[in-house]
């Protein structure tokens, strides 16, 4: 669907992305693979074109979260691996494998479960094993209390029909942060990730691809890089870690100034009245609320930039608009374009703000906000995710 209206937009910056995958590389070493993070609509950025694009720079492998996300890829003519990191229901597993996707194996149920299902669908499921290491999540536990009884499980499952046991993995929880106790957890998990490698190849059982590296591995444990590596949300230039690599924001948010008007001293603005002018005041009104993505709770708090300099938001954000003080900036008028987050206006100041994380606003990032692909300053493509 074609967007008519020049209101709210994203600019995906397919050259940083090109940028920050070279960089990746070069600091994970020529030997791992680069598996790309797809899932969640790459973030907000689009999964279909970033993949694309991934693959063209030569990505081996992509990561989404469900069936319907690795078949919307196929769609549109991703040829990569794909890595189902999350749960998916053994009916599904007929899917799975139409779609060439390989699935994550969590337990020795789920694997029996799919091993049932596949060889009733004449068919064979790549999978990769994933060890929960300490993120007490999804995995087979890997801690001192259940180590033994995994190793067996383990054993169990890469003997099952139906499977084709490619790869093993596991997961960080505080490897992107710096304290000595998250720095130490960190260890411990990779410990355990190891000790179950080596007690696995005891017993004959080894893997084609191992892998543990996510983002904050990928950046402050480069030791850890294996056979492939799962930059996620540096990926995009995102997060506090992106600029110790000196990774580019992917994804600018923009908008346009609709309205502006002047306002006496004591001029309440927008729901529940929370700003009161203090001076003669010009605002503009933007087209951009928490409908698109911007998020409410920076109402008040937050700024958009202009080339003249930055203009904060003035009270509540409503659903489709939102105000900003232009008394400072008087160069600055209707039909003028402004950064919500980008390189000039961090995503990661703005979720500071909101006690949240960046993922949390480029994932927030509305359907209805057309993705604007951008290569050597071109508009090379244009998505619209609303129905036509």
């Amino acid at each position: 669907m074609e967007s008519t209206l020049k209101r709210t937009w994203a600019e995906i910056d397919l050259d940083a992305l090109g940028h920050n995958y070279r960089a990746l590389r070069a600091q994970m070493g020529p030997r791992a693979r680069f598996l790309g993070v797809v899932k969640a609509d790459s973030y907000g950025h689009g999964a279909v074109h970033i993949s694309r694009e991934l693959e063209a720079l030569g990505a081996e492998y992509l990561a989404i979260s469900s069936v319907d996300e690795a078949q919307e890829l196929r769609r549109g003519g991703v040829g990569l691996p794909i890595l189902q990191l999350g749960l998916t229901p053994a009916d599904q597993t007929g899917a799975v494998i139409k779609s060439g996707v390989t699935q994550a194996v969590w337990s020795e149920r789920a694997a029996e479960d799919f091993s049932r299902e596949a060889v009733a669908a004449g068919g064979r499921m790549r999978a990769h094993i994933k060890l929960d290491t300490g993120m007490s999540r999804l995995g087979f536990q890997c801690d001192e209390a259940h180590f033994d009884r995994s190793l067996e499980e383990i054993c169990r499952v890469c003997a099952l029909p139906g499977l084709e046991v490619e790869g093993v993995f596991t997961h960080f929880a505080v490897s992107d942060e710096d304290q000595e106790s998250s720095r130490a957890y960190t260890q411990l998990q990779h410990q355990r990730f190891e000790a179950m490698l080596s007690r696995l190849a005891e017993r004959g059982v080894r893997f084609s691809i191992c892998h543990c590296a996510n983002s904050g591995a990928t950046v402050s444990y480069p030791q850890f890089a294996h056979d492939m590596f799962r930059p996620g949300i540096i990926t995009y230039g995102i997060g506090d870690q992106a600029e110790a690599l000196g990774l580019r924001p992917v994804m600018s948010l923009k908008t346009v100034i609709g309205a502006v008007k002047d306002f006496a001293p004591d001029t309440t603005i927008s729901y529940g009245r929370t700003f009161r002018t203090g001076r003669p005041s010009r605002v503009g009104v933007l087209p951009i609320g928490y409908a698109d993505g911007l998020h409410r709770v920076l109402s008040n708090r937050w700024r958009v930039w202009t080339e003249a300099g930055t203009a904060p938001i003035l009270g509540r954000i409503c659903m489709d608009m939102c105000m900003i003080d232009l008394t400072d900036l008087p160069g600055v008028g209707e039909g003028d374009v402004v950064e919500v987050y980008g390189p000039h206006n961090s995503v990661n100041e703005a979720a500071r703000l909101a006690g949240t994380i960046s993922y949390e606003l480029t994932c927030a990032v509305s359907k209805r906000v057309p993705r604007i692909y951008m290569k050597n300053g071109v508009e090379v493509a244009r998505e619209l995710l609303l129905r036509a």
